[in-house]
């Protein structure tokens, strides 16, 4: 593999066999050409987020090792979500129920702001469903332009959020 960027993709899914789907998008992100997945968190059973009205979300972050650019693994990880099931053409509410969720939460140190790809996620540094499985695997990691993801925790509830296994 040429030189590898350290990106950190968060997993989610709560419709259908939820846990399944994402062990199965932690398994397609390793298969991803010019990537390596070097480490997963736990899977969290959290409440939804946003749209409250629900089945609880299965969540979790994967390490990637990857030399794909930012914009060719957002398509490989948008490959996987429609293999799996999901259109995100005909998606229903903002936060709605999802088969499976793809988000390329960091890219190495980079800010991206690009027409359908911001990195670090716009909204990483404010949902505890993120950053705890991030933190488990990179405790010491930083959101560019943020700081570090665990001061960010701290000021979070985090007793909804449980871990799976």
């Amino acid at each position: 593999m040429d030189a590898a960027i350290r990106a950190y993709v968060g997993l989610g899914a709560n419709l259908g066999e939820a846990e399944a789907a994402v062990r199965a998008g932690l398994a397609a992100l390793d298969r991803l050409p010019s990537t390596r997945c070097v480490a997963a968190s736990r899977l969290y059973r959290t409440p939804a987020w946003g749209l409250a009205e629900q089945p609880d979300f299965i969540n979790a972050v994967a390490a990637l090792d990857t030399a794909l650019p930012p914009e060719r693994l957002l398509d490989t990880m948008l490959d996987i979500e429609r293999e799996a099931g999901r259109d995100r053409r005909q998606d229903g509410p903002r936060w709605g129920p999802r088969v499976l969720d793809l988000d390329l939460l960091l890219y190495g140190e980079s800010i991206i702001d690009l027409p359908g790809l911001q990195v670090p996620h716009p909204r990483l540094h404010e949902r505890a469903f993120a950053l705890l499985p991030l933190l488990e695997i990179a405790p010491d990691v930083a959101i560019p332009g943020i700081g570090a993801a665990r001061d960010r925790l701290r000021t979070m509830a985090v007793d909804d959020i449980e871990a799976i296994g």
